[in-house]
């Protein structure tokens, strides 16, 4: 069986900046030691590390979506405010989809930050970045990096204050 490689997907629909923001998630996949299964899902080690919607002939778009606990930073990986702000910017706000049918959502925190009406799709969804940007894209390599890091056992989480903004 050949390796499943997103840059292919990447590569048969993208161009420009689109492409290059692309490739550079699916690098820090590779360089992180990640695998993509070429349907959605990214492990690390056996455990999932994110999903990837590729684009494909019916949507020219690619999306990450993050899986894992955001309500705080770990000891020893820290969040700068601006990674904090995009992250929950980009928080997957319930839309009832598929075959889920447990609207309104969950009530989420998200580095401090409390958001209600969140996706209630499986293995802890929190965030869905979507063809992002260059600044997005480092975001979402931030928050994938950091599940790595509690996949790894170390995830000793800070107290944060729920009203932090």
């Amino acid at each position: 069986m050949s390796e499943n490689r997103i840059e292919d997907a990447f590569n048969a629909f993208f161009t420009g900046e689109t492409l290059k923001n692309a490739l550079d998630f699916a690098e820090f996949i590779r360089a992180n030691e990640m695998i993509y299964n070429g349907a959605y899902e990214i492990h690390y080690k056996d455990k999932l590390a994110c999903y990837i919607d590729t684009p494909n002939d019916k949507s020219h778009m690619w999306r990450v979506w993050t899986v894992g606990d955001y309500s705080g930073e770990y000891e020893g990986f820290p969040i700068d405010d601006r990674m904090k702000e995009i992250a929950r910017a980009n928080v997957i706000k319930c839309g009832n989809c598929d075959d889920c049918n447990r609207d309104p959502g969950k009530t989420e925190t998200i580095f401090g930050k409390e958001f209600v009406h969140v996706c209630n799709g499986t293995d802890n969804l929190a965030m869905r970045f979507e063809n992002p940007d260059a600044e997005a894209v480092k975001c979402a390599i931030k928050m994938v990096g950091m599940r790595k890091y509690d996949i790894n056992g170390r995830c000793h989480t800070k107290d944060m204050p729920s009203s932090e903004a």
